[in-house]
């Protein structure tokens, strides 16, 4: 199995560290330090919180603003249409955005952004017979 890491730029490390902790994720010690925060979505994905400078050192680039323009957008899975809502109920109780529901058939999916705007949709697709 294939693990995949997504980086984001982040203001102050601490607080986005401290926000997704709420959400009820946990960091990896062993890669997280004082530049970067490793996020455990899952066993296969993982979140690396990074200090804006340290990100636009080993990118090379300017990190975007995501208040004004959207590079990514971080989309993942729950297990349940109830866990859907209890992370981003959290999310939004810990000071991130809310946004949009959308509700169709078997995909139940609501939207949120964290403390620096990047957009994460949490979805949830029930086993479907037409």
């Amino acid at each position: 199995m294939t693990t995949t890491y997504v980086g984001l730029p982040v203001s102050d490390l601490a607080r986005a560290t401290e926000f997704f902790t709420a959400l009820g994720f946990t960091t990896n010690p062993y890669a997280t330090d004082e530049r970067t925060a490793a996020i455990v979505i899952s066993d296969q994905t993982w979140l690396m919180l990074n200090g804006v400078a340290f990100f636009e050192e080993y990118t090379g680039a300017a990190a975007a603003d995501p208040a004004t323009h959207r590079e990514v957008s971080v989309g993942f899975s729950a297990p349940s249409r109830e866990r859907v809502d209890e992370i981003v109920d959290r999310a939004i109780a810990a000071g991130g955005g809310a946004l949009g529901t959308v509700d169709d058939g078997p995909m139940y999916m609501r939207a949120f952004t964290d403390l620096d705007g990047h957009y994460f949709s949490v979805i949830f697709i029930s086993e479907y017979t037409p």
